[in-house]
């Protein structure tokens, strides 16, 4: 098959990795891609917002799937431009893409299907939000309705900071259009799980579970981020948790959408709260969470493209009981860039990635990274690079990723020193 994948992420070089290793992938291309995917797949110079190029270079190079890795052309609606092209696309329909375009269409979604989430509020009105902030406890969750990159929550913990945020949100001041419509939730406070699930529009399966670490410094310190690192699985994950959030939270769903015909395809992606040992929605993405894909390609002991072709021409049911995991768990730390998430240095030369590289049962998956006209690997972005381990503990998944993180010559880089500690005490009481 030949394959494009879309993105230039950390999520895309995990999944550009593993697809390169499938027996039947004759072609990989990357767009636009970065200075380590190059390694495995060929870069394409198009933008993810640029659908028509996008859907023109599918057609034009025989593509047989397009696996599109981040929201923007979710929400664009490249997958339906592509399958009125005739191409199998992994990814939902523009319409179904609001589960995570529209934070207002996803709660109404839930409250209609009984999902369990947090108590809600939809404003485009700054007194009406005013008066359900009034009326409810603190500290209070406001959200952009639409795509912030990642950035649109605001947990508010006094009424102030509360209707500042929805001033701000609502005058389009924060987000732009992203914010014009909002989201007000009651605060829920617990250990968060990412889960996901693989639909095919009519067949849903469970795809693993990640714990992600937000927060920019040690001991979930500092300001939220896009991720400093995951580890998989969960360490709270269970066979009869897996069942509780298939049976409460994803089957609803995915059968809800299908009733009414917005079948979903692709990764179903649910952020969860565990709140009383109970878990509870806090949002979908429709797409795979970055840096989590990255450890759960490297648990994948079974070919994904077989897995990602079947989402997307709808035969999951064929290949479902076949999707075989490695026991031992992954851990990935994210490098950035200093300053991160606020305003930090571009270009400068990062060495040592192939020395990482060569440490046991590790991959250092690339962000955003470019190469020079001398080849030197430069620094992008603010999350640059992601190095992921596994081994047969926890314990020494984490060593061995920080021994690799160690080998990486990047000053101007930082990196948490604390990503899996909490899965680690939880493991041992």
């Amino acid at each position: 098959m030949n394959i494009l994948v879309v993105g230039s992420g950390g999520r895309e070089h995990a999944l550009c990795w593993r697809l390169a290793q499938s027996d039947n992938c004759r072609k990989l291309y990357c767009a636009p891609g970065n200075a380590g995917i190059e390694e495995c797949a060929e870069l394409v110079d198009i933008g993810v917002d640029n659908i028509d190029a996008l859907t023109k270079f599918a057609k034009d190079n025989d593509i047989d799937l397009v696996v599109i890795g981040p929201e923007i052309p979710l929400v664009l609606g490249l997958a339906d431009r592509l399958k009125d092209s005739g191409i199998a696309a992994f990814g939902p329909s523009q319409v179904a893409a609001q589960l995570e375009g529209s934070k207002g269409f996803m709660k109404d979604l839930c409250a209609r299907y009984g999902v369990p989430s947090a108590g809600y509020g939809r404003f485009t009105d700054i007194a009406a939000a005013k008066t359900f902030i009034d009326k409810n406890n603190l500290p209070i969750v406001i959200k952009a309705d639409g795509l912030a990159a990642g950035k649109g929550v605001i947990i508010a913990q006094t009424k102030d900071e509360a209707y500042t945020a929805v001033n701000d949100m609502l005058t389009g001041n924060a987000f732009g259009a992203a914010g014009q419509s909002l989201v007000i939730e009651e605060f829920l406070d617990g250990d968060e799980i990412s889960f996901f699930a693989l639909s095919d529009g009519k067949d849903v399966i469970p795809f693993g579970s990640a714990q992600d670490h937000k927060r920019a410094g040690d001991n979930d310190t500092g300001l939220n981020t896009g991720g400093m690192g995951a580890i998989s699985p969960a360490p709270q994950m269970t066979d009869e948790l897996q069942k509780k959030i298939m049976e409460r939270l994803i089957i609803p769903v995915i059968d809800g959408m299908a009733r009414e015909n917005i079948p979903f395809v692709g990764v179903l992606f649910a952020g969860i709260m565990m709140v009383k040992g109970e878990p509870i929605l806090l949002e979908f993405n429709t797409r795979f969470g970055d840096p989590e894909c990255q450890t759960l390609m490297m648990r994948l002991a079974s070919d994904p493209l077989d897995i990602l072709q079947a989402c997307a021409t709808g035969t999951l049911a064929q290949i479902k009981d076949t999707i075989r995991w490695r026991e031992e768990p992954a851990v990935c730390i994210v490098m950035a860039a200093r300053g991160y998430p606020g305003s930090y240095d571009k270009n400068t030369v990062i060495s040592g990635i192939s020395q990482a590289d060569t440490t046991p049962q590790t991959k250092v998956f690339h962000a955003g990274t470019a190469r020079d006209k001398d080849g030197k690997i430069l620094s992008i972005g603010g999350r640059v690079l992601g190095i992921t381990s596994f081994a047969d503990s926890i314990t020494t998944t984490r060593a061995r990723a920080y021994e690799a993180a160690a080998k990486i010559d990047w000053p101007e880089g930082f990196y948490r020193s604390d990503i899996g500690v909490r899965a680690e005490r939880y493991k041992t009481g």
